[in-house]
C-alpha cells in the first residue's frame, strides 16, 4: 500500500509477536497437531507465520480462519487473519502485474483490473472492521481513503478522510488525498486549496513525500491554468524540498 500518504509495507502499525520458527518439519508437525487438537491457540499463530514466511498467504488465511472459528472472540487471531487476507490479495496483484509486464499486451488487463479491485475492497473491509473495533486507530483512515479513491468512490473517500484534518500527524496526507479526490471530481480550484494545505502550511510539518507529491500536483495545475507567478513559487518550493530531502539522506 505504498503511497505518498503512508509508508510502504504492512497495513498496520501493530506488530505480531508470533514469528516463523521452523521449516517444513515444524510445519508438518503443526498441521498434524491442529488436526488432533483444534484448541491449540498458539499453533494457529505459529503455523500461519510459517506459511507467511514461505510466501503462502492463502494457506495462512485458511488456518487462521479455522482459528477464528474455534476462538471467535480472540482479537489477536482476527488481526492476523486480516493480515493474511491482505497479504494474499497483494500477492495476487503483484503476480498479475509481473505477468502483464512480461507479456506486454492487453491479455492481462481484465485480470489486472480484477486484482486491483480486490486489493482495494480488501483494504476497505479490513480498515472499516478495525476502525469499528477501535476508533482510536485513526491511521487506518488514510488507507481507507486511498482504497476508496482506487474504487472511484471519491465523495466517500473525502468523508472518511475529513476527520483526520484535526490530527497533526495525518492532516497533510489527508489533505493530499482530499485534493486528489476533488481533482477527479472536476474541481481544480478546490483541489489546489487542499494541495496547498498538504504542502505549504507552516504550522504543520508535512512528510517530505506528501509535500513533494502535492507540490507536483500544484505545478501541473498552475501550468494548466496559466498562473505564472504561483507556478514559479511551487517550482522553487519543490526544488527546495527536494534539495533538503537529498541532503537528509546523504
Amino acid at each position: 500500500m505504498s503511497s505518498p500518504a503512508h509508508p510502504a509495507g504492512d497495513s498496520s502499525e501493530k506488530s505480531t509477536p508470533h514469528a516463523a520458527t521452523g521449516g517444513p518439519n515444524r510445519r508438518q508437525a503443526l498441521e498434524r497437531r491442529l488436526k488432533d487438537a483444534r484448541t491449540d491457540r498458539e499453533a494457529y499463530f505459529e503455523l500461519a507465520a510459517i506459511y507467511r514466511s514461505e510466501g503462502r498467504p492463502m494457506q495462512a488465511t485458511k488456518i487462521l480462519k479455522q482459528g477464528c472459528e474455534v476462538f471467535p472472540d480472540d482479537l489477536d487471531l482476527l488481526w492476523e487473519f486480516e493480515e493474511a487476507q491482505l497479504a494474499r490479495s497483494i500477492q495476487q496483484l503483484t503476480e498479475v502485474r509481473e505477468m502483464a509486464a512480461k507479456a506486454k499486451n492487453a491479455a492481462f488487463d481484465q485480470d489486472l483490473d480484477r486484482c486491483s479491485m480486490d486489493w482495494a475492497n480488501c483494504r476497505v473491509k479490513v480498515c472499516r472492521a478495525r476502525l469499528n473495533r477501535d476508533p482510536s486507530l485513526q491511521h487506518f483512515r488514510l488507507v481507507l481513503g486511498e482504497a476508496l479513491y482506487d474504487l472511484e468512490k471519491h465523495a466517500e473517500a473525502i468523508n472518511e478522510l475529513e476527520p483526520l484534518l484535526a490530527n497533526d500527524n495525518h492532516s497533510s496526507a489527508a489533505a493530499y488525498w482530499i485534493g486528489k479526490c476533488h481533482l477527479v471530481l472536476g474541481s481544480d480550484i478546490e483541489s489546489m486549496h487542499w494541495f496547498r494545505i498538504a504542502s505549504m502550511r507552516r504550522s504543520v510539518t508535512s512528510p517530505p513525500k506528501v509535500r513533494i507529491a502535492a507540490l507536483r500536483m500544484l505545478i501541473d495545475l498552475a501550468e494548466r491554468h496559466g498562473v505564472a507567478a504561483t507556478h514559479e513559487l511551487y517550482k522553487s518550493t519543490l526544488a527546495s524540498v527536494l534539495e533538503s530531502a537529498h541532503a537528509h539522506h546523504t
